[in-house]
């Protein structure tokens, strides 16, 4: 069993700043990518940014400049510094992650995901 915990979601201005938190706990045995999707009222589930190991980490264009995904491998966490956030980045925000883990003797590769973080940007 594999758990993700979001945190750091929020209300915050047109201009301001949050720093979402996503911590992965359970029978992990490596963690290969993780990352943060968001998902507003009547639209589709879309990609933020993710990070894998040993690789750049790749944003959605509408981020780029303003958004800093990071990772702390040690913690199994993963973070989501959003600097001049917009209005229409209003979303729940839901972290990812592809996780290998252990399993009856063996080992299992499986997509999880976390419960979503409410964010909030007032204009």
């Amino acid at each position: 069993q594999v758990n993700l915990v979001e945190s750091g979601g929020g209300l915050v201005q047109a201009g301001g700043s949050l720093r979402l938190s996503c911590a992965a706990s359970g029978s992990i045995f490596s963690i290969n990518s993780m990352g943060w999707y968001r998902q507003a009222p009547g639209n589709q589930r879309e990609l933020v940014a993710n990070i894998t190991r040993g690789v750049r980490p790749g944003y959605a264009d509408s981020v780029k400049g303003r958004f800093t995904i990071s990772r702390d491998n040690a913690k199994n966490t993963v973070f989501l510094q959003m600097n001049s956030m917009k209005p229409e980045e209003t979303a729940v925000y839901y972290c990812n992650a592809d996780i290998v883990i252990r399993y009856i003797g063996s080992y299992r590769r499986s997509d999880y995901w976390g419960q979503g973080t409410q964010v909030t940007v007032s204009s």
